[in-house]
């Protein structure tokens, strides 16, 4: 169980020298509209999503209230407005989740390490979970896969399929949500070991990746859950040990985000400064190959960086960002890019001295550009140094000529999920971005409308076959000439005429 006061430790001195040089570093903007000023919400900021019609909603930390992040007339996310949402169900109000956007653009959230019933901010692993619908506003309560009496700080994934995929955090269940029926049926044999602290990574060939925390019998094993069997099979040995458990069983069992990156390795980061490199087999059946990845630095004055908890994004040019601190839940933290090959140290927002990086959460947006949460008020957005490579961009082979208010369509074309699931942090949160948005922008006046993107074909990453998603056209859009894009994880295809009417 977490520490769940966040101390100020005073500024840091001594940061130390950058890993590498190959890597530019981003510059971090605050919003230029903060929580609790002016005119705008004030709440602790919490796990951000993304919606499929371009806002980000934000729980406030430990509560039902929830927030949404619109960008402004330009598309931007810096000069972006608050509004307040629709809450949760009464006497649900969690903390460390599971979380996903479901292909028909609704929410679900399940499970909480902790739980605010008003009594305060308590450890329950709760069993509760609710369904947000953006289209009404509003959240209903969704019922436990039969018999489970915990779901907690839990692990979920959406499937190529598009079935939903949950994690019980203190057993060794899994089940999938059938979405028409919201139906539970139990899933994921043969796991090695309980879910507790595992972070889990859709692969390119539809399975799922984890590394095992809790297996004190192979400390180094990891795992990949396959689809077509619904059981799960050895994915070899990490070589160097990620999770912070000792051999006698103690210890936190932390560790960090796993994120595919497009070159199809996943950047697996653990709570011991070690990180480890996943090469995913070419046939369902083999377990893959494992290399160790670089080691985080150990600063003078500061320890042994890693991440006991923390989250990761990929950015548009293919690095990693991500939010290290030393030890197990102690601060300062700082952020590094991970190029493929070494570790770079980039610059920091304002709070990171002050905090460990379990408070963090990374969420790609649409821009390329990657907003930061951290139970504050003062929301931040990194803007990268780096841009795609042209086959990383989503293709538009088809779609409409002509659109109008309100009426829905369908477009077609390939990459429209990406090559990644974008985002990562491991339990206790998840933010992927692997759906196609929308966004069409007025040739005249350059203004940007997202259009509500629903129920695309496929939720696979790396998919190189053809696929569509379909989507509304928003009520308030300009008339006249302009131009259509498919954005994925913050990479907009090239742009296609088309017209308003």
């Amino acid at each position: 169980m977490r520490i769940m006061a966040i101390a100020l430790l005073g500024v840091i001195a001594g940061l130390g020298a950058a890993r590498a040089d190959t890597v530019t570093s981003g510059t971090w903007q605050p919003l230029n509209q903060q929580l609790c000023a002016a005119g705008q919400p004030c709440f602790a900021a919490s796990s951000p999503l993304l919606l499929t019609d371009g806002t980000v909603m934000v729980q406030e930390y430990c509560s039902s209230r929830w927030f949404r992040l619109t960008p402004d007339i330009d598309g931007s996310y810096v000069n972006g407005t608050w509004s307040e949402l629709g809450s949760l169900p009464a006497g649900y109000a969690p903390l460390y989740y599971a979380s996903a956007v479901l292909p028909d653009g609704r929410v679900i959230i399940n499970g909480g390490e902790y739980n605010d019933t008003g009594a305060g901010c308590n450890p329950v692993w709760t069993n509760k979970g609710a369904l947000y619908d953006p289209t009404t506003d509003s959240w209903v309560s969704v019922l436990p896969p039969a018999g489970w009496s915990t779901i907690g700080d839990a692990q979920s994934v959406v499937l190529t399929s598009g079935l939903y995929m949950l994690a019980n955090c203190c057993t060794t269940q899994q089940a999938l949500l059938d979405i028409p029926t919201m139906t539970w049926s139990a899933t994921g044999s043969n796991k090695a070991d309980v879910n507790d602290e595992e972070g889990w990574t859709l692969l390119p060939d539809s399975s799922v990746l984890t590394v095992d925390t809790n297996n004190l019998g192979d400390v180094t094993h990891a795992e990949r859950y396959l689809p077509d069997s619904g059981g799960w099979i050895s994915a070899g040995s990490t070589i160097v040990k990620l999770d912070d458990t000792n051999a006698n069983g103690s210890g936190s069992r932390e560790m960090g985000p796993q994120v595919l990156r497009p070159d199809g390795t996943v950047f697996a980061i653990g709570a011991t400064g070690f990180s480890a490199i996943y090469r995913p087999p070419g046939n369902l059946s083999h377990t893959g190959r494992w290399e160790p990845g670089p080691t985080f630095p150990n600063i003078a004055g500061q320890g042994q960086f890693d991440v006991a908890d923390g989250p990761a994004a990929l950015l548009p040019d293919g690095n990693v960002l991500v939010a290290a601190s030393p030890g197990v839940f102690n601060s300062p933290t700082h952020f590094f890019e991970f190029d493929g090959t070494s570790l770079t140290q980039v610059s920091e927002p304002p709070s990171a001295p002050f905090e460990p990086s379990f408070v963090g959460h990374l969420l790609l947006l649409p821009t390329g550009q990657v907003l930061y949460t951290d139970f504050s008020g003062d929301v931040e957005i990194y803007t990268p140094s780096g841009s795609p490579k042209v086959p990383w961009r989503p293709t538009i082979e088809e779609g409409p000529l002509t659109v109008a208010h309100g009426q829905s369509y369908r477009i077609y074309g390939k990459l429209f999920n990406g090559r990644s699931q974008g985002s990562a942090y491991g339990d206790d949160y998840q933010g992927p971005t692997n759906y196609p948005l929308v966004r069409i922008t007025n040739l005249t006046t350059g203004h940007v409308f997202y259009c509500r993107t629903f129920n695309p074909s496929s939720i696979g990453v790396g998919n190189a076959g053809r696929v569509y998603t379909n989507f509304t056209v928003p009520s308030n859009i300009e008339l006249g000439s302009s131009r259509i894009e498919v954005v994925a994880n913050g990479i907009p295809s090239r742009p296609v005429a088309a017209t308003v009417f």
